[in-house]
């Protein structure tokens, strides 16, 4: 599966409406705008790689037994703010499923290496100068 390549099923996702919180008058305590959403990876019909890297994710979005939780309440409209979590929810999955490159351990050139040395005597015979003097 290429890491942009997923769909979810609507069943998979909940989201629910809940007051926001913060600025906005009296449309605050009268309307539930934000939007909660909820993701279960286990339970999800991702692949058993996507799940696996998702829950090693160190996401503070993602509770200790493999549930996504995203509130979104940027928007004045529930809609707005249902898309945006979607939105995230994707990002967050299609983070996890690009598997990263794996490294390949260089060394330093030979002369990097003497370089380094070079530089390391150097501030060292500085760092002699600057002691006091013996005088016999």
């Amino acid at each position: 599966m290429a890491p942009g390549n997923f769909s979810l099923p609507v069943g998979e996702v909940e989201i629910h409406a809940v007051r926001s919180a913060g600025p906005g008058g009296q449309n605050v305590n009268k309307v539930s705008t934000a939007a909660h959403l909820r993701f279960d990876i286990r339970r999800s019909s991702l692949p058993e790689s996507c799940k696996i890297r998702l829950l090693r994710c160190d996401d503070h979005r993602i509770t200790s037994e493999g549930v996504v939780v995203i509130k979104s309440q940027t928007y004045r409209s529930l809609e707005k703010n249902r898309s945006d979590a979607l939105r995230r929810l994707k990002a967050l999955i299609k983070k996890a499923s690009a598997r990263q490159k794996k490294r390949i351990p260089t060394k330093p050139s030979g002369t990097a290496h003497k370089k380094r040395l070079d530089n390391k005597k150097s501030r060292g015979n500085i760092k002699k100068l600057r002691s006091p003097v013996d005088e016999q």
